[in-house]
């Protein structure tokens, strides 16, 4: 039986998975979560790896540790809101199929948390350790739309312990080191062309029923609009690690870089399908119906079937440099750029346990810059406002794309505030707006036929509310 559409389109299901484990950070560019921290998220994240108003900054530098000579846990809470319509412009359905809605609205509430706790060990050697949500997304269009061959709904969760260690190598520098395990678990879920299928079958041998033929129109009238759910699942666990160093290289001015290792995750997980019950209506001539019954059998038997999967994911590498200078007594400046090396991600080979072949998932990314500028303003002993903007780089190019992730440039506008309500408790406060430029989608993920053309352009946004908690023992 010939259906090679339909394993393409398993092919791309599956690649969801892993195309969705391997994005950007912080919802910057890609699903990856930057919202670590409220303080800093207040000014876009512009200090890096030279942030140190509380413990939250070892998530990006681990030799901020060497600034708290008191024991310090904070705990974080966000909301992060992604905005993504879909706007048609010239679609073409799938074979079969009707053409299908705009989706909606697929951005989905997330709420990822985050915890670091520090504990000097003596004037030069401080710990930590840091739990939090690198990665995370939930994402979902409406039923029917116009790409439910490309995808529906798409769920990433993650958790990442990082203990890290810093050294005061001298009053004024400082080194750090930590190692991170990271687990994830993703949920994929699209659907498949199924009358599609059976007409790619009935043309393909045994049955050579030429296209155009009465029977084929027949067959093609009596299945039409039939749709299977695929859910793609997958999880694993790995380790990494990350490094830094901090240098007051003034009174007023503090350089920092960090560096976060590749995440290498071998996942393992399933594809399985519900698939459509054929019936054909009263009437059908016995030989039309019984063909019908054959076809459906072999499509449920040959191609649309649960089955294993294993595929070798690497996150990419991630640098971070960065400044903080004090202007004065109220003011201070803060830049930032951050690279990802996404370069590492050229194609996804996922491979089915029972030995069938899928074709590879081409993403053909780009490494990408973040850049951010921000300033604080300390208006007393009690309040300190915070500003910060930045422009983040989007990974991904208009050929090899996806609906999961219709990705493009994006525009940082950020404020936040820091009320210290008694000596050993603060109380932090950022909100976000992230406003995207309007990507062109034009993609039939490797045939119209299969998977429709989905065609137009994407209104991206994201909106972040975040709040802390900080108190120093």
């Amino acid at each position: 039986m010939n259906t090679p559409f339909v394993r393409t389109r398993i092919a791309a299901a599956v690649g969801g998975v892993a195309f969705a484990l391997a994005a950007g950070q912080a919802l910057g560019t890609g699903f990856q979560i930057n919202e670590q921290s409220a303080s800093s998220l207040g000014n876009a994240f512009a200090a890096g790896a030279a942030f140190t108003d509380d413990v939250s900054a070892m998530w990006w530098n681990p030799a901020a540790l060497s600034k708290f000579n008191r024991a310090q846990v904070a705990g974080v809470f966000n909301v992060v809101t992604p905005s993504i319509k879909f706007n048609n412009e010239g679609s073409l359905p799938a074979a079969n199929q009707p053409l299908g809605g705009d989706g909606g609205d697929a951005g989905g509430y997330n709420y990822p948390p985050a915890a670091y706790l520090s504990v000097p060990i003596n004037p030069q050697w401080v710990f930590g350790v840091g739990v939090n949500v690198p990665f995370g997304l939930v994402t979902e269009y409406d039923d029917g739309w116009i790409g439910r061959y490309q995808g529906l709904k798409s769920e990433i969760k993650t958790i990442n312990v990082n203990p890290a260690l810093s050294w005061q190598v001298t009053p004024t520098f400082s080194i750090g080191a930590g190692a991170s395990y990271q687990r994830i678990e993703a949920t994929l879920t699209n659907n498949v062309n199924y009358s599609g299928a059976l007409l790619t079958a009935a043309a393909g041998p045994p049955f050579s029923i030429p296209p155009g033929s009465p029977t084929f129109i027949a067959i093609a009238g009596l299945t039409g609009g039939l749709d299977s759910k695929a859910s793609v699942t997958g999880d694993d666990d790995t380790w990494g690690w990350n490094i830094g160093v901090a240098w007051d290289a003034t009174p007023q001015l503090r350089v920092a870089a960090s560096y976060r290792s590749e995440m290498k995750y071998s996942i393992s997980g399933n594809i399985d399908f519900t698939n459509p019950t054929v019936a054909v209506p009263p009437g059908t001539p016995p030989a039309l119906a019984g063909t019908i019954a054959l076809l459906a059998g072999g499509v449920n038997s040959k191609a649309l079937y649960n089955r294993g999967l294993t595929a070798d994911v690497k996150l990419p590498q991630m640098a971070n440099f960065s400044f903080v200078y004090q202007l004065n007594p109220q003011w201070e400046l803060m830049g930032d750029i951050q690279w990802t090396g996404w370069s590492s991600i050229p194609q996804l080979q996922f491979n089915p346990t029972d030995g069938s072949v899928l074709p590879p998932v081409l993403l053909n990314w780009d490494d990408s810059y973040k850049f951010a500028l921000g300033a604080s303003y300390r208006y007393n002993n009690q309040w300190k406002f915070r500003f910060g903007g930045a422009f983040d780089q989007t990974p991904a190019n208009d050929t090899n794309t996806t609906v999961r992730l219709p990705d493009s440039d994006r525009w940082w506008a950020s404020v936040g505030a820091e009320y210290k309500w008694m000596p050993n408790l603060k109380f932090d406060g950022g909100f976000t707006y992230i406003f995207a430029d309007s990507p062109f989608f034009n993609q039939n993920q490797g045939s119209t036929a299969a998977n429709a053309l989905v065609k137009g352009t994407f209104d991206n946004s994201v909106w972040i509310l975040s709040l802390q908690a900080t108190y120093s023992f």
